[in-house]
Order: structure tokens, then sequence, then C-alpha cells
């Protein structure tokens, strides 16, 4: 998921003790006040008992060379995230809540021009150095300066940042609109000013960094593995946001080039746990011996949460998806209902909007304070967008979609394109063609079918899978013409709309508008998401987005659940409460004695 903490209508709690005109709170809550009190023992999904120790096996697929995931250059190795801690962490069962971490105090004045987080004493990197504001300070400018352009567009809105003392840092805002500005930066990562001392932050880095998170790098191979070790004397072991979490003693990381070989290498026993986001193999693929003798589990786990929008993403900076009826003819030359019946084992549920899944979804047509915030950009949208509910078409799923073919013809003839000696060809005389650039050759039996009917209209669009290093460089210079992407969502949309649609973010390298959108309505409109005072202005904002994204046919939908899927050896336990986020693998523990019957079985398999 790339959505970081997605918030509007900022609600504290406040302690008894607080200062005029300041809220000081343990916690932060976007949609209400946060379940836990400020003396809360622990999160309620966790078991504060849990053993700790044994190897969590995980795999991963292409390579990486380095070990700073901040910035663009390289491929940062997997799950590096672990080893720093945040100001705040999140609540995985409920909707953009964070509890203070490193920060044991959080102030917010009433016209919300700053906020203050206070660090805990106690909190140490993993040399023993101590956390202090200093180090919030530079972590923040410093990825605001050296690092993605993502950081740029999330702390845009923060005027500077100030030390009051050892322990209290400061940010103070350019305006009081963006609200969960303190979200945002409460879920910055933060590391050792000291360690960096010396070393070029915008160069890739291959030596183990040190952070104050609960697992430092043990020992890696780059481009093959990578071990982190549980660190023993971790600061936060026993804090209310750490007991119970983070279990394992050491969870290694496998690279695989190939993802069949990855699955061979789960159902071998050398990888423990997969998530499994490929139909076919979720309802073929684990007919083996160790899942039948019960050595290997199999779950859908359900989940409470947005799931955005996935699908065949067009880069409009290339001349032939500059066109808006190109694109929309794209989209009825896809056919769902085929797919999801013989490819999908009918699994899937059709994307609707680019917030699936949640009552941030557009329906209909808009009408009352949605319409009065599209009205000002009538002309320069779409007719339609106010007299037509967007739908899609949807086929008898028999693969034979003349209809709908037909009616792409039609949007291609009005864009001035003809059918020549079965060629699709554009008003300069040149045949219509294109590459789906894919990045896990799973996704080539959904991308060629789709090529193949493509064809029926004359246009030649090419399949080609790299590894994920190099789409990851090819995405980052906008250097492809159509993707599989997704777009995630939270609850409550904000500043990650800015990186995701709006014109200064869609020539930025490494940014994350990788479909090139740049639209008057569109940063008008992400504007009102971001700066809405309200939960029901909030709503209103991102339906009217949503439409103008959706009638904008940037993107051919696909589809999403409402579970995961997972498969694991029969080595772990877990608390039992469902919990919003549907599974938190860090809450997990390793069951000695099922573990042990498993090995053993393992073995009489051999």
């Amino acid at each position: 998921m790339r959505a970081l903490a997605l918030v509007l209508g900022l609600l504290l709690v406040t302690p008894a003790a607080a200062q005029a005109g300041v809220t000081r709170s343990h916690a932060i809550s976007m949609l209400g006040t946060p379940a836990l009190p400020q003396d809360f023992p622990y999160f309620p999904y966790v078991n504060p008992s849990a053993p700790k120790g044994g190897q969590l096996t995980l795999s991963a697929l292409g390579s990486f060379d380095n070990f700073n995931r901040f910035i663009v250059r390289g491929t940062a190795a997997s799950d590096i995230g672990r080893v720093y801690d945040t100001l705040l962490v999140r609540s995985a069962d409920e909707p953009a809540t964070a509890y203070g971490h490193l920060a044991q105090t959080i102030e917010i004045p009433d016209d919300r021009m700053w906020v203050a987080f206070e660090l805990r004493p106690e909190a140490r990197f993993n040399d023993g150095t101590p956390v202090t504001a200093e180090d919030v300070a530079w972590t923040f400018e410093t990825l605001r300066t050296q690092a993605r352009p993502y950081y740029r567009q999330y702390y845009a809105d923060v005027k500077d940042v100030t030390v009051e003392g050892p322990r209290r840092v400061v940010f103070h805002f350019k305006s009081n609109q963006n609200r969960e500005l303190p979200l945002i930066l409460g879920e910055m990562p933060v590391m050792p000013k000291h360690w960096w001392e010396g070393r070029d932050f915008s160069r890739p880095l291959t030596d183990p960094p040190l952070g104050s998170g609960p697992y430092r790098v043990d020992n890696f191979e780059f481009g093959r593995n990578v071990t982190y070790k549980r660190v023993d004397d971790w600061w936060a072991k026993d804090m209310p946001t750490g007991k119970g979490l983070y279990n394992f003693d050491t969870i290694r990381v496998e690279y695989f080039r190939d993802a069949t070989v990855a699955l061979e290498a789960f159902k071998a026993g050398q990888i423990d746990f997969r998530l499994e986001n490929i139909s076919k193999q979720w309802a073929t693929a684990y007919d083996f011996p160790a899942r039948e003798q019960g050595l290997v589990k199999l779950e859908a786990i359900p989940h409470r949460l947005p799931t955005g929008m996935q699908g065949f993403a067009m880069n409009t900076r290339r001349p032939i998806f500059k066109d808006r009826r190109v694109r929309e003819a794209l989209a009825w030359a896809f056919d769902f209902e085929w797919a999801n019946k013989n490819i999908f084992y009918g699994a899937y549920k059709r994307d609707l909007s680019y917030f699936s899944n949640s009552e941030l979804a557009s329906s209909g047509i808009p009408s009352g304070a949605e319409l009065a915030l599209l009205e000002p950009y009538r002309d320069q949208l779409p007719p339609e967008l106010f007299t037509q509910p967007f739908k899609l078409p949807v086929t008898d799923g028999s693969g034979n979609n003349r209809e709908e073919l037909h009616h792409a013809l039609t949007l291609f003839k009005e864009a001035g394109y003809e059918v020549k000696d079965r060629k699709l060809v554009g008003p300069d005389g040149q045949p219509f063609s294109f590459e789906i650039l894919l990045s896990d050759p799973s996704f080539e039996r959904v991308a060629l079918p789709y090529a193949q009917t493509l064809a029926k209209i004359g246009i030649d669009a090419g399949v080609r899978t790299v590894d994920p290093s190099q789409y990851q460089h090819r995405l980052d210079a906008y250097d492809f013409d159509m993707v599989i992407e997704t777009f995630a969502q939270g609850e409550s949309p904000g500043n990650e709309q800015t990186a995701y649609w709006t014109c200064a973010a869609a020539q930025q390298e490494g940014g994350e508008n990788i479909i090139g959108i740049c639209n008057q309505a569109v940063d008008a409109l992400v504007t009102k998401v971001v700066n809405a005072s309200d939960r029901d202005q909030l709503i209103t904002a991102v339906h009217a987005l949503d439409r103008v994204l959706l009638w904008g046919w940037y993107m051919v939908p696909n589809w999403h659940l409402d579970n995961f899927r997972v498969a694991y050896w029969n080595k772990f336990a877990r608390p039992q409460k469902p919990i919003r986020a549907g599974f938190l693998l860090d809450n997990w523990w390793v069951d000695q004695k099922l573990a042990a019957e498993t090995e053993a079985g393992k073995q009489n398999g051999r």
C-alpha cells in the first residue's frame, strides 16, 4: 500500500491537564475519538505474552542493491523499513488513528498553525544514542530536500521546523487548511543525524543503516537475500505501541527473479508465508501433499479497507494517449467479464471508482454541493459527466464482445482514426501501436488476451516483461506507454492526492503521477480535498474528484478483492480477534510445538 494515513477533520483526545489554547494528547484520530486511553497497556489485537523466537522467511521478486529506500537511485532492500521507528504508530483496527511512539505527547494549538512532538526520554537508536529533536528536524529537512519528490510534495505545506529543546520539536505550517499534516509528520521515519554525517544521502547506501526500530540488518547478499535480526534491547519492547509485536527473532527475505520459482520455493518449505494475489494460483496451485496433510494452511482473511483503483494506466505524456476518446475506446475494448470468468475463477469485483469499497466512491450524477464544486469547470469537462452516471461496458463473458469493439472503433473514428489494411491508422498516417510494460510475468495472462482483443480492431499492442528493478527505473523516468498500476486510498484522502494527480507532480522524476495528469479541474478539486474542513466537505470533494478522474478515462479499470489470500506453513500462532486491516504479520509468533510438528512432517514428506 503506497498511502500513508489518509486523514481529515483533526480531532484529539484532551488529557485533564491541557494548556489554554493548545491541545496535548497521546493520540490523533481523524475520523472520531481514539479508542484507547492515555494509559492503555497494549493494542487490543496483540498477545502481550506472545513468545519471542523463531524465524520468518519471506520471498521478494527481482533484486536489490542498497538500503536507502528514500531516494530515486537504486533499488532498496525489501522490509528495510523495519529498522526505523516513527513518532506515531497507526492502529491496525481504527481508521486514521495513530498513537504516540517515539513521541509521548502531541501538541496542536486551536488555530492549527503548528504541531509539536515531545519525545520519550527512553527512546534510543540501536547504538544506545538517544533519539533527539535534532534527529527529527534533520530527518525532515533531508527528506524534503534530497529524497524522492513524493516527500517534497507531502511536506509542501510545512513552513519550517524548529528544535525547542533536546526532546521537543515544532513544525510550523504555511496555513491551517491542510489538517492531515500532524499525522503525516508523525509517520515520518526518524533517522540518526550522527550516523549519516560523512555519508552522501543522495547516493545508494551499501552499509546496513542504523535505526531505532525493532529490527536491524544482520547479514545480506545484494540481489539474493537479506536477514533482519530482532533487537533484544529494543527501547520500545515494553511500550504500549510495541508490546506483543515483532515476535520473530529473525526475518529473512529471499529474492527470486521468477514468480513461479518463488511459489515452488514456498511449496518446498523454503518460504514460510505468501500473500497470494493471483486467483488462478489460489484456486489451483496449492493442491500438493503438504497442504493435504495440514502442514500448509490457506486462509482468505476479510478486511474493511478502501481498495482504491487498479488498472491499465496510460502515460498521457505519449501523444497517442492525449485524446480522451482514445483512452475511452481502449477501456471499452477490455472484456473484464471474460477475464473474471476464464482467468480469475469469478473471484473479483470490478473497480468502478478510484475510491472503491468505500463511501468515497462517486455514483449517479452530481448534484447539490458536489455539482457546485464542478460547475466552474463545466466547459472543461465532458458534458456526459453532468448528465450520465459513469459506467463500464458489461459483456456476457463469452469472449464475443463485438458490440463493445464496435463502440471502441466509433470513438477512434471520432478521434480521427480509421482502419486501413487491417491496421488502425491515426491522422498522421501512423499505425496505432503501444507497449504494455509489466514487472511480473503473472500479469501476462491478463495483458496478452487484452492485446489479442485490441488486434481485432487493428491495434498493435506489445507486451513486455522486465525485472522489477528495470521496471521501477523506467517508471521513475516515465519511460513507458501503459502499465498495470494501483493507486491505494484510505478513509480520508489528503496530501497523497497532490502526488497522484496534479500538474506539479506530473514532471518530477520518480513521482507518483505516473499517468501525467495535468488538468485545471483536477488540480482545483485536489485542493478542495486537502483543505476540506469537515467530513461532509471531504466526501463531497472526493466524489467530485473521483468523477472527473473517471470521465477522464485515464485508466482501463481492473478489479479488487475485499479479503487477503494468505498461505503459510503451519508453524505460526496469532490473536484470533478480527481486525479492520485484515491481518497484521507483526502480531504473529512462532508456536514451537506446531513448528516442530510441521518440521517433522516436512522431513517425512521428503
